[in-house]
């Protein structure tokens, strides 16, 4: 016979309530834990989403956001390299071979500077350090240092149309309209690199693709469109657009990056093509002699300038249609221009008027009409926001 102490009793007490506490701790435990699988939140933290980037031409800047191209174009968001430099509005009159420079603030020529023969465009560097005067039958570029309004020492260039800048900052592209070439060259010195002849006639403006490895070109003369590849500076795809006697203006990529519209004189409207496709582009009527196109600070809206009724027709990407147009008092023939740095004024020469319009971009109301030289074509509004210029009257990324 076995004999149990008090003291064994209480042991044994003991024992069995450790035992059974660590059992039930273990069976809640257990319980927990394939409750909490049950519900699916054991990993209850998700891991954060990848960032969505593009791939964008070697050298080129990084896209800010891949959802809109226009993102460092925001009201007042200026370069430090501009920062400093006055406002001002550069017109130049390719019938009197001279650049009007305009206060925007009083809306009064400051200066006149003689250019040479025929100045089309006046362009913004891709460093925004220059601006470039497009003497068309000149033969030359009149470089403006644009912080003091200073004009230096002609380059000679042979037929610059208009100029472009790759989104790297590599080249300088020439729209060689009558000499039917695009010609690549160094962006400091214009000293030719390559040239690319072309079979369509009059090329003169373009837009580059949201990872910069395509622009699109429009030819005014034979109607059709070009697509070249950035990096082989070589024409890729060729095509006629569908509207007899069809005359491409100006080119502007969406916000998305996934159209592209080209604005057409004689067919009174915008054509809407998928660049990546180069498919067949569909046209969207705005106004007659539809000509320029212009992206407001917010990337919602796209100004466009209907040259031969005297007209603003505004284009809204979110919706994807047209909804206003504003009608210029007395007519009027708006051209090529730019939008203010805060972006509350939309600037546009008045090609057959010898004159420039001031619009308010909230109402359309006309806020000046000042004289200017003869046959103003495509002035400049700088400084405007951006981070580097890829050309024309100022397409900034």
């Amino acid at each position: 016979m076995v004999r149990v102490t008090t003291t064994d009793r209480r042991t044994a007490l003991l024992t069995g309530a450790v035992l059974t506490a660590l059992a039930l701790a273990a069976c809640g435990t257990e319980t927990r834990d394939r409750a909490t699988e049950g519900r699916g939140t054991k990993a209850a933290v998700p891991a954060p989403p990848k960032k969505e980037t593009v791939q964008g031409l070697p050298g080129m800047p990084p896209v800010l956001d891949p959802k809109d191209v226009y993102a460092a174009d925001r009201p007042n968001k200026l370069s430090p390299v501009v920062k400093d430099f006055p406002s001002r509005v550069y017109v130049p009159n390719t019938e009197s071979d001279t650049v009007s420079v305009i206060d925007p603030k009083t809306y009064k020529i400051i200066e006149t500077i003689p250019v040479g023969r025929q100045p089309q465009h006046v362009v913004p560097s891709w460093d925004l350090k220059t601006l470039w005067v497009n003497n068309n039958r000149g033969h030359t570029l009149t470089p403006i240092d644009p912080k003091t309004g200073k004009a230096g020492k002609e380059v000679e260039v042979h037929d610059p149309y208009n100029l472009y800048f790759t989104p790297n900052g590599k080249h300088a592209v020439v729209m060689a309209s009558l000499d039917r070439e695009l010609v690549f060259r160094d962006p400091h010195t214009m000293k030719r690199i390559k040239t690319e002849p072309v079979t369509c006639y009059g090329v003169n403006h373009a837009d580059f693709s949201l990872d910069g490895r395509y622009f699109i070109v429009s030819c005014e003369f034979s109607g059709e469109l070009l697509k070249v590849d950035t990096e082989k500076m070589k024409v890729v795809g060729q095509q006629k657009l569908p509207f007899d006697g069809a005359m491409p203006q100006d080119v502007k990529i969406s916000p998305d990056g996934k159209r592209f519209y080209v604005a057409d004189m004689t067919a009174h409207g915008m054509w809407v093509l998928d660049g990546d496709k180069f498919d067949t582009p569909k046209l969207l009527p705005t106004g007659k002699g539809c000509h320029g196109l212009y992206v407001s600070r917010d990337s919602r809206e796209m100004y466009v300038s209907n040259r031969g009724e005297g007209s603003v027709s505004v284009f809204d990407f979110t919706r994807n249609k047209l909804t206003k147009k504003w009608h210029l008092p007395d007519g009027g023939s708006p051209d090529m221009g730019g939008v203010s740095a805060d972006g509350k004024v939309l600037w546009l020469s008045g090609r057959y008027d010898a004159e420039v319009y001031a619009i308010d971009t909230r109402t359309g109301t006309q806020l000046a009409r000042i004289p200017v030289g003869s046959g103003p074509h495509g002035l400049a509004v700088y400084p405007q926001p951006g981070r580097y210029s890829l050309g024309h009257t100022g397409i900034f990324r």
